[in-house]
């Protein structure tokens, strides 16, 4: 349980946590102890104060030593990994993030990370405010995209009011334009009027232009890709008709992006990402990328980038099983 409040100038993060013990026959037992706080300063800066976490044999991020005090730690990034299930509704915010206009709006975020992204960087607090809040959740959801490499188009998007519904799309979309040497000060590029069609015509012109590349430099990237991910060969889940497994190869992930027409094929690269593929006995249905530094689905897409009727099926079945990944993070 999360309370936001403030303190001396200070926005104040504070974590409860509740358990409860129920036995057959009694009264279920109650109890309680906060756990940690996150005290962020006007400029972004931040502290954390915490009990001791049991470290040894356990990958749960709070297995708490409820005997120790809050007191002042190093910040590891267990920190960053709680995500609160309930929010006292009654919240406090510094001037500094009310004039943003965030209120009690989270975009299924930790409060933590939305905090200090308004705090360090005015241009979020600018699209909170022009109503890109898609590409406002995406910056948050993928700290690998640097918003000083879009802002020039995002601008131009403001400017002539066109508003970003599919996020990971368009910012994909604009690497495509800066790739091929387009102008991104043009509205007539940073603003289709069909998203989609361009993203896919720009798509299969990279992929023209690189396949054969692709496949001449197969080797050399597999060497470098099987050691960074190698530890994540294996992982498989199904929930009985539904099956998703971690692409274990360059060619692997290559021929999902062929095979499903998106942009998945140069994936590979991406030191963050875990590419998976879900499939209905044998044939593909989608795609997913996840966030290892945050173990989150960072987006799941069908053939052409749409979304199938199993799309939410496919995420929740995912998430159940994120500790998988974890497992083998924390090997």
């Amino acid at each position: 349980m999360c309370f936001i409040t403030t303190c001396q100038g200070y926005q104040v993060i504070r974590y409860l946590m509740i358990k409860c013990t129920a036995k057959v026959g009694s009264y279920p037992e109650y109890s309680h102890a906060e756990v940690m706080q996150r005290w962020i300063a006007p400029d972004g800066r931040y502290c954390t104060f915490a009990k001791l976490r049991q470290t040894m044999g356990t990958m749960y991020y709070d297995s708490w030593i409820f005997s120790t005090p809050l007191e002042l730690r190093n910040e590891t990034d267990a920190y960053n990994r709680l995500f609160p299930y309930y929010y006292y509704p009654k919240q406090q915010l510094i001037p500094e993030l009310k004039r943003t206009g965030i209120k009690k709006r989270h975009f299924n975020q930790r409060p933590f990370d939305v905090y200090r992204a308004l705090l360090k960087d005015n241009r979020m607090e600018i699209l909170l405010k022009s109503g890109q809040t898609h590409l406002f959740n995406a910056f948050l959801s993928d700290t690998s995209r640097k918003s000083d490499n879009y802002w020039a188009s995002i601008r131009i998007c403001i400017r002539n009011g066109y508003q970003i519904k599919d996020a990971t799309l368009w910012l994909d979309y604009i690497d495509y334009l800066h790739m091929f040497g387009k102008d991104l000060h043009n509205a007539k590029y940073v603003c289709p009027a069909d998203l989609h069609k361009e993203h896919d015509r720009y798509m299969a012109k990279k992929a023209k232009a690189d396949a054969q590349l692709a496949l001449e430099k197969q080797l050399e990237k597999e060497a470098e890709f099987k050691a960074i991910k190698a530890k994540f060969f294996g992982v498989m889940f199904s929930d009985g008709r539904i099956s998703v497994r971690v692409l274990e190869s360059v060619q692997e992930i290559i021929t999902e992006g062929i095979a499903m027409k998106h942009c998945v094929s140069s994936y590979h690269s991406k030191e963050d990402s875990l590419i998976l593929s879900a499939c209905i006995d044998g044939k593909r249905i989608e795609t997913i990328e996840i966030s290892l530094s945050q173990l989150k689905v960072v987006q799941c897409r069908g053939k052409c980038n749409k979304y199938t009727k199993y799309h939410k099926r496919i995420i929740r079945l995912v998430e159940n099983n994120i500790s998988l990944i974890g497992e083998r993070l924390a090997a």
